[in-house]
C-alpha cells in the first residue's frame, strides 16, 4: 500500500489564549511553563491533523523567551507539521503576543515539538509523508533532518559520526 502524502497546510493549527492572572508570575508575566503547556497541546493537534493518530510528545528542541508576555496579553499559537519520518514528526511553533489596547504585536518565541504516531497499544506506527510547497515550507523541511540527527546525537541515540547532514558542524573527516 502507498504511502499517503500531505502538506504542511493539512496540518496547520492557530489557538488563541487570553493571558489571567492565574496564568501569571508575580511580575504579571506569562509563566513559562503555561506557555510550554499551551505549545504542546497546539502541537500535538497539528500532529494529529497530520497522521490521524494519538501521537505523544518526544522531544522539545530549545526554548528562548525573547520578549516577556503580560498578563492581559493575546497569545496566539501557530503550529504545522514541517517534515514526518517513520512514525515521527516535527512540529514548528510560531508564538505571537499581543497588545490589543496598545495595539502592539510582537513575536515571542519559536520552537520544534517532535511527536510520535501511536497505534491503541502505544506502539509506533507509521504516518503520512509531509510534502512541503512554499520555499518557507522546503527551507523548513531541508533542516529538519539536520534537526533530527542533532536531537539524536543528544539522547545518545546516534553517533555524531552516523549523522551525514551534521559532518559539517562536527568537523568530522572521512
Amino acid at each position: 500500500m502507498a504511502k499517503k502524502l500531505k502538506h504542511p497546510k493539512d496540518s496547520f493549527i492557530s489557538m488563541t489564549e487570553l493571558v489571567l492572572p492565574n496564568d501569571t508570575n508575580t511580575l504579571n508575566n506569562l509563566m513559562g511553563g503555561r506557555l510550554m503547556h499551551w505549545m504542546d497541546i497546539v502541537s500535538a493537534i497539528a500532529a494529529q491533523k497530520h497522521s490521524n493518530r494519538i501521537v505523544v510528545t518526544a522531544s522539545v528542541d530549545n526554548i528562548s523567551f525573547r520578549h516577556p508576555i503580560q498578563l492581559g496579553n493575546v497569545v496566539t499559537l501557530n503550529a504545522k507539521v514541517t517534515r514526518s519520518f517513520n512514525s515521527s514528526m516535527e512540529v514548528r511553533i510560531d508564538v505571537e503576543a499581543e497588545d490589543i489596547p496598545a495595539g502592539q504585536k510582537f513575536q515571542s518565541n519559536s520552537a520544534y515539538f517532535t511527536f510520535v504516531a501511536v497505534d491503541q497499544s502505544g506502539r509506533p506506527i507509521d504516518v503520512p509523508e509531509c510534502i512541503p510547497e512554499t520555499e518557507e515550507e522546503k527551507a523548513l523541511y531541508d533542516g529538519a533532518l539536520r534537526r533530527r540527527q542533532l536531537r539524536l546525537i543528544l539522547a545518545g541515540r546516534m553517533k555524531p559520526t552516523e549523522a551525514n547532514e551534521l559532518k559539517s558542524i562536527f568537523d568530522i573527516k572521512e
